[in-house]
């Protein structure tokens, strides 16, 4: 396995294959549409490859806020079924922290619906807790994946 940093939009598009697990209905014309916007606001993203097969990935976002400074949040954290407990999300999750504290911030955060709960246990043995809520007002329904 190798854990590597995407460098390009192109090669981001490579692991589209990836993103259909939790998104089905995304379309690469979509994705390449979401990434232009998306890189302009830093964001990045990084994979794990078997055999050049992108099986595990993460995207990430460094901002700031007013309370905690700056942060690195993960975000949409995949790994193909077929690889999942096999230690690709550790390879992943000790790379953004690294990552966060080479970019000086403060945490690492992420999203995690709430009935994920295999996952949830995954967060919590990686150090991270619930901290509060992330409230959602849909406006417009047709747009949410």
């Amino acid at each position: 396995m190798l854990l590597k940093e995407c460098e390009s939009k192109a090669e981001m598009l490579k692991n589209y294959k990836l993103l259909l697990e939790v998104y089905p209905k995304l379309t690469l014309e979509e994705y390449s549409q979401e990434l232009d916007f998306m890189l302009q606001n830093n964001y990045g993203q990084v994979g794990v490859y078997l055999n050049d097969e992108c099986i595990g990935l993460s995207g990430y976002w460094i901002g700031s806020k007013l309370w905690c400074g700056r942060y690195l949040e993960a975000d949409n954290v995949v790994i193909a079924e077929a690889h999942r407990s096999k230690g690709i999300g550790n390879l992943i999750f000790d790379y953004l922290k690294q990552k966060a504290q080479k970019e000086k911030c403060s945490m690492v955060s992420l999203d995690s619906y709430t009935t994920n709960f295999k996952a949830h246990k995954f967060f919590y043995n990686e150090g991270f807790e619930p901290r509060g809520f992330h409230f959602i007002n849909i406006l417009d329904k047709s747009k949410i994946r």
